[in-house]
């Protein structure tokens, strides 16, 4: 990830800025605000804003007029019990600003969960930066044969050197052919003097999918611990996973009690259908159950034996 020397001084303004305020603030978040934290081979999560700490959830949930002479022990044991039983309004209370920027393919997957406020780059307003997603060679891999929107083996040797080819070769003639339509380069110079330019707002329907994009993403807390449960999971595509696994670092610094309560009965949970805990009961009870007898598809089957590390999977 680059960053221009007018992005640096940007975050080095930003970061020098002296606010006090009345408001509640959290240390370690406040450590990297407005810092890029790079994503991917150009991208970035920064931190832009944030309301609210883990004080606020007990706030909201006891409605109460702030910290007083309580625990984090108490504080604690509330957030546990609200993430466990799933009530999740006390949540809401707490906000956060992201600015990312992202591939134009892993937005249009990310904006998917309508629960932000969002403001995207306009490619009709200025030109797109001449920057590319290209993956690497451990993440090349073959379509799935067990599932149609996921990946399978690994793509090797002189095929995955191809791959990496086509992707940079056309890449770069789309943003060349993108450059020509504006008669204008990246860096703002013109590139024939006696030529108009194509408005932007229709030269950029050349650009390939993994050209980067930006844009501020604000939610609340609770919208986006539902976003990171979705796309921090070990099944979600790899592009979007390190954008939310880099959010979820974030989310330690900013509410460090919920974030634990998080991985503790959500990331790390086993969530089962009633026929699932009837065979999981009927098990620790020494009854011998197999797929014949537990009204599971073969599918919820394998799903429920991974789930609780058994070995008695369905080929």
């Amino acid at each position: 990830m680059k960053l221009t020397p007018e992005q640096k001084q940007e975050i080095a303004d930003q970061q020098s800025q002296k606010n006090p305020t009345k408001r509640v603030t959290s240390l370690e978040l406040e450590k990297i605000l407005y810092e890029a934290l790079p994503v991917l081979d150009h991208g970035f999560i920064r931190v832009i804003d944030y309301m609210g700490d883990d004080s606020s959830i007990v706030q909201s949930a006891r409605v109460s007029y702030g910290k007083g002479t309580k625990k984090v022990s108490t504080d604690e044991g509330l957030i546990k019990y609200l993430m466990r039983h799933w009530h999740s309004t006390p949540f809401e209370m707490c906000e956060i600003k992201y600015h990312v920027k992202l591939p134009i393919f892993i937005a249009r997957q990310w904006i998917r969960h309508r629960t932000a406020n969002v403001n995207e780059y306009s490619a009709r307003y200025s030109i797109l930066d001449k920057e590319f997603y290209i993956p690497s060679k451990e993440q090349l891999s073959a379509q799935s044969t067990i599932n149609r929107q996921g990946r399978g083996n690994l793509i090797t040797g002189d095929q995955a050197e191809e791959v990496l080819q086509i992707l940079k070769d056309d890449a770069t003639r789309t943003y060349d052919n993108y450059e020509k339509m504006l008669n204008e380069r990246f860096d703002g110079s013109t590139i024939d003097e006696n030529k108009a330019g194509l408005a932007r707002e229709l030269a950029r329907m050349n650009l390939t999918l993994n050209s980067y994009t930006q844009w501020y993403w604000k939610t609340d807390l609770l919208n986006l611990l539902n976003f990171l449960f979705l796309r921090a999971d070990s099944h979600a595509q790899y592009e979007i996973r390190v954008y939310a696994d880099k959010m979820l670092e974030t989310v330690k610094k900013w509410v460090p009690i919920t974030h634990a309560a998080f991985l503790d009965y959500r990331i790390g949970a086993v969530h089962v259908s009633a026929k699932g805990k009837k065979v999981i009961q009927q098990m620790v009870n020494g009854k011998k159950v197999d797929i014949e007898n537990s009204g599971l598809s073969k599918r919820e089957w394998n799903e429920l034996m991974t789930s609780f590390g058994f070995t008695e999977k369905i080929v």
